[in-house]
C-alpha cells in the first residue's frame, strides 16, 4: 500500500496538476470551497447576533416575563395598582429560574420645551431595579440612584436627546394629565443624569426612566403599590414553560406575560432568521459539493491511464479510490482553511470597527451584530468537511467502472 500513497503525495502536489487540463478546476473547488464557507459564517455570526441583540433590548425594557392586573394595561400605562406585599416579592422563591424580580410603574407624559414637545412614558424605578441590562446602551452620563426619597434625575434615550436636544445636566418639564381633564395638569421638572441608546428605535422612541416615587404620587398610590412586575429568568430557551409555572403561582386577579407574548411581531420575525440561515447554509454546501464533485470527475478523467496502471499492478477498487478521496480531502481543507482566514478576519472588524451599518428603524440595530463561538466554527467545518467527502464518495464510484487494459491505452 506504501505505493498508492505516495502516488496519493504525487497527485496532491501542485506542481503535478498546476499546467494539466484540471488546474482551472481544481483551483475553482478551491475558491468555491472558501467562499461557500465565508458565507456561511456571515451568515451564522450575523443571525445569532441580531437575535442575540434584539432579544437583550427588549428584555432590557420589558423584563422576561410581567405581571399585572387583568385587562389593565393595554396602553403601557399603569391605571390601577397591584401591592408589592405579594407571596413571589421581593423573591419568586416557588421558581428557580426566576432569577430577580422588580416593581415598577408607567405614566404617559408630554415633554415640553420652548420650541417643541414629546410624547413619552415616564418608566419608573426603585432600588430594586435590575440596571444591567441597560448599563451598556449608556453613551454618556451616570445611572440615577433611586432610593426612597424623590429623585428628579431621568435616564433619556439618544433619539429624544437628539430630538428636542437635551444633552446631560440639562432639564426639561414633562406634563401629566389628572383623571379631570379640566384641571390643570402635574409638571414636574427633570434633569438629564444619563443618555441612553438601544439602537431599537420603536423602545428608544417610547421610555423615559425616572423614579417610581413620582409615578406613585402622580396617581395618589400608596409606597407599597406598583403599576407591575417584570421577571428575569435563565433560561430564556425554556422561556415558555417558566412563564406558565409564573401563571400558575400567581393569584389568580393578576396576568403574567412573556416578552414573547408582548412582541410577539418581533420573535416572529426573528425566527424567521433560523430559516434563512439554514437555506443559506444548504444552497452554499450544494454550490461547494457540486464545485468538487466536477473537479474530482475531471481529475480522475485526466489520471484515467494512471488508474490502469494501478489496477493492473494489483490495487483493488477502492485503494484507488482512496487516493483520489485523499486528494479530494486536502482540496477541501484547503478551501476550508482559506475561508475560515478570510471569514473569520471580517467577523473580526465587523465586530470592531463596524463596517456594516443597517437602519434601525428596519433591523433594530444600527450595525450588523456579530455573535458566534467556538463551537459554531467548529461545527461548520465539520460538517462541511464530512458532507464534501461523503458525496465525493458518488463519482469515486466511477473508478470501479474503469477497465484496466483500456485504460492504460487511454491517452
Amino acid at each position: 500500500m506504501n505505493y498508492t500513497f505516495f502516488i496519493a503525495k504525487r497527485l496532491i502536489d501542485t506542481k503535478s496538476y498546476k499546467n494539466s487540463i484540471s488546474a482551472p478546476i481544481i483551483k475553482i473547488g478551491i475558491i468555491a470551497i472558501a467562499l461557500s464557507m465565508v458565507v456561511m459564517l456571515i451568515a451564522i455570526a450575523t443571525g445569532l447576533g441580531l437575535k442575540q441583540k434584539i432579544k437583550d433590548k427588549v428584555v432590557a425594557f420589558n423584563g422576561h416575563i410581567t405581571i399585572e392586573r387583568f385587562g389593565i394595561n393595554e396602553s403601557e400605562n399603569s391605571l390601577n395598582s397591584i401591592s408589592k406585599n405579594q407571596d413571589f416579592y421581593p423573591n419568586f422563591s416557588a421558581v428557580d429560574e426566576i432569577t430577580h424580580i422588580q416593581a415598577v410603574a408607567k405614566k404617559f407624559g408630554v415633554i415640553r420645551t420652548d420650541s417643541d414637545f414629546e410624547g413619552m412614558f415616564l418608566k419608573g424605578v426603585g432600588s430594586d431595579y435590575n440596571w444591567s441590562y441597560l448599563e451598556s446602551f449608556i453613551t454618556s452620563g451616570t445611572i440615577p440612584n433611586y432610593d426612597e426619597s424623590y429623585s428628579n434625575e431621568v435616564l433619556i434615550s439618544n433619539y429624544l436627546s437628539n430630538r428636542l436636544g437635551f444633552k446631560v445636566g440639562d432639564s426639561f418639564h414633562m406634563y401629566f394629565l389628572k383623571s379631570d381633564y379640566s384641571k390643570p395638569p402635574n409638571v414636574i421638572k427633570y434633569t438629564v443624569s444619563g443618555i441612553f441608546n438601544s439602537g431599537f428605535e420603536t423602545l428608544d422612541k417610547t421610555y423615559v426612566i425616572g423614579d417610581i416615587n413620582h409615578i406613585q404620587r402622580l396617581n395618589k398610590w400608596r409606597k407599597d403599590e406598583v403599576g407591575n412586575f417584570e421577571l428575569f429568568v435563565s433560561d430564556f430557551e425554556s422561556l415558555e414553560s417558566i412563564g406558565q409555572i409564573v401563571y400558575e403561582e400567581t393569584p389568580s386577579n393578576l396576568n403574567t406575560q412573556t416578552v414573547k407574548q408582548k412582541y410577539a411581531t418581533i420573535f416572529d420575525w426573528i425566527e424567521i432568521f433560523d430559516k434563512n440561515t439554514f437555506a443559506i447554509l444548504a444552497i452554499m454546501i450544494f454550490v461547494a459539493v457540486i464545485n468538487m464533485i466536477t473537479a474530482l470527475l475531471v481529475l480522475i478523467l485526466e489520471r484515467t491511464h494512471m488508474i490502469g496502471v494501478l489496477k493492473a499492478v494489483g490495487s483493488s477498487n477502492w485503494a484507488v479510490r482512496q487516493i483520489f478521496l485523499y486528494n479530494a480531502s486536502y482540496l477541501v481543507g484547503l478551501g476550508l482553511f482559506w475561508g475560515n482566514l478570510i471569514g473569520l478576519s471580517f467577523l473580526f472588524f465587523q465586530k470592531h470597527f463596524k463596517i456594516i451599518s443597517l437602519d434601525p428603524s428596519n433591523y433594530y440595530v444600527s450595525t450588523a451584530p456579530i455573535f458566534i463561538e467556538w463551537y459554531h466554527i467548529l461545527a461548520l467545518n465539520l460538517c462541511t468537511f464530512l458532507l464534501c467527502l461523503f458525496f465525493l464518495l458518488i463519482p469515486s464510484y466511477l473508478i470501479t467502472k474503469i477497465p484496466p487494459i483500456k485504460a492504460i491505452k487511454f491517452k
